[in-house]
């Protein structure tokens, strides 16, 4: 492959690593903020007052895209040095972004039940965070990796 096109290319893995993050926080909070948004209009047909705490819920999956970016920036130290590391940015942002996206519709599961029983934020919360820690140990693990491989 030509040497100009590599050069192109070689921000492809640092891209990827916040680009997936992010796509995958987007659907999540999408996912929760539509079970919200349906949560809160049961509520008001049936008078109750809509719990405000569904917003915790649907901001969750947000942190992903913040954990692909630390990520990058570990990886465009690796780039700086010659090392493309595209399968560290591709396969960990996909791996945050899928996390984000499950994280999403646990979500949006919470914010049906707490709307209908307004019990159970704790233990909501505790489930989206076991989901949460998948992100984080991804992110941690893939940037001892990256570390590990530099020049």
């Amino acid at each position: 492959m030509d040497a100009t096109v590599l050069a192109q290319l070689k921000d492809l893995g640092i891209s990827a690593a916040v680009a997936l993050a992010a796509v995958g926080s987007g659907l999540g909070a999408g996912y929760a903020g539509m079970a919200a948004v349906g949560a809160w209009k049961k509520c008001y047909a049936q008078g109750k007052a809509a719990p405000f705490l569904l917003l915790a819920f649907v901001g969750a999956p947000l942190t992903q895209t913040i954990y692909g970016f630390l990520l990058l920036l570990t990886l465009r130290g690796l780039v700086a040095q010659g090392v493309y590391a595209w399968g560290f940015g591709i396969f960990g942002g996909l791996a945050l972004g899928v996390s984000a996206m499950m994280q999403g519709k646990a979500a949006a599961s919470a914010c049906d039940a707490l709307a209908e029983t307004g019990k159970g934020f704790t233990n909501y919360m505790i489930v989206l965070g076991i989901i949460e820690t998948v992100a984080l140990f991804v992110m941690v693990f893939f940037m001892i990796s990256a570390n590990a491989i530099a020049p």
